[in-house]
């Protein structure tokens, strides 16, 4: 891959409306393949409304939680910024808690570009919300159901986003009622979107106002948070790489991969309880914390314990 398209791509991922952007697109195209192939209207009395509010809230519920859990950022800021279950607590600068508020902030405005195109493109559609209102409608400005029973409407009207056969006038009635449940969704999916949008800006400006830093320190803190989990996350491999393959010498004798073996050691079954109890990173008063289940039980006395070793001949 040339420079130039890294360094594109490099950029494409660091822009905040470019992620927006394709996450909104995302759910657009999730939200129609989820309508065509999962979604159908019960026509039933009692049912209608539950049916299509489920299909409207419940997966934006999902996308937000997911919006949330899906970046890294969330779990950085609960185990940094929380309650820790292990004293003492770690002392947090007023900056510290600023920053992470504003980037608690930032994290929730992605998480919400999900959710909100879900329910603004279900509402913009109107069939969801056709399902889940059609037992609400108020008829009773026609003549054609005077004579009927309020049971007896409530099942009429649960039966008409399924466009069931019908006398002629009671179709009149239907596509009147489909044009008022459409009309009343895509109201209230236009005034969602202007909300989003108005309280998306205010936000922005608010959380600039009252950012601690100014604006350039805030684009060098942005690429400062981005190097950094990169880098870290490179030199945590490779360290933690070499460290274990350090230990499985000490336990075994050679490094996997090695083909100029000529010494292996046979664990003793202390050795193979010792790995097996779990340690944790730095907890209580150990200046050196543990970093997996391959603790540092085998060290090089071992090596020539009864347990003894088998020389390789090439």
């Amino acid at each position: 891959m040339s420079p130039t398209l890294s360094n594109i791509i490099s950029s494409l991922q660091r822009s905040g409306t470019f992620i927006n952007s394709l996450i909104a697109a995302l759910t657009i195209g999730g939200q129609q393949l989820f309508s065509s192939f999962t979604f159908s209207c019960p026509c039933q009395v009692g049912k209608n409304f539950y049916y299509g509010s489920a299909f409207l809230v419940i997966p934006a519920l999902i996308l937000l939680v997911a919006g949330f859990a899906l970046r890294s950022q969330t779990w950085t800021i609960t185990s940094e910024y929380c309650c820790s279950c292990f004293p003492p607590p770690r002392r947090i600068s007023r900056l510290e808690r600023k920053l992470a508020c504003l980037q608690f902030f930032s994290i929730t405005g992605r998480a919400l570009v999900a959710p909100l195109t879900w329910l603004a493109v279900t509402l913009l559609t109107g069939t969801y919300y056709e399902c889940a209102a059609s037992e609400f409608t108020s008829v009773d400005h026609y003549p054609a159901l005077d004579n009927l029973s309020a049971s007896k409407r409530e099942e009429i009207l649960a039966g008409f986003p399924c466009c069931k056969p019908a006398p002629p006038d009671l179709v009149l009635i239907r596509d009147e009622v489909a044009l008022l449940h459409r009309y009343q969704s895509q109201m209230l999916g236009w005034i969602l979107i202007a909300l989003a949008t108005i309280t998306a800006l205010i936000s922005c400006s608010l959380a600039r106002c009252c950012s601690p830093l100014t604006a350039l320190q805030h684009r060098y803190w942005t690429n400062h948070l981005h190097n950094e989990q990169e880098l870290f996350e490179q030199a945590a491999a490779q360290h933690s790489r070499l460290l274990i393959m350090q230990r499985i010498k000490k336990l075994f004798g050679f490094i996997p991969g090695n083909e100029d073996v000529t010494r292996i050691r046979i664990p003793s079954c202390q050795d193979w309880r010792d790995i097996s109890v779990p340690s944790f990173l730095c907890v209580g008063d150990d200046l050196q914390g543990h970093y997996s289940f391959l603790g540092n039980r085998v060290d090089e006395e071992n090596e020539e314990s009864k347990s003894g070793g088998i020389e390789l001949k090439p």
